[in-house]
């Protein structure tokens, strides 16, 4: 057997409908979590920032 096969997990039985999805995934955009979670707190932030410097007045 060569190296790479021997490193990849072994394929299941196609006969029970089981397929590998997982390698065809990376087609599309990737961004690293750490880059997504700063995004979240800085958006929070942000947000928390225009509620508090230009608050809605209620109706009366």
């Amino acid at each position: 057997m060569s190296q790479r096969r021997r490193r990849e997990a072994p394929m299941p039985a196609s006969t029970a409908g089981l397929l590998r999805f997982f390698e065809d995934s990376l087609s599309g955009i990737t961004i690293d979590p750490v880059y997504m979670v700063v995004g979240i707190i800085a958006f929070v932030v942000v947000s928390l920032a225009i509620r508090v410097l230009f608050p809605v007045p209620l109706p009366s």
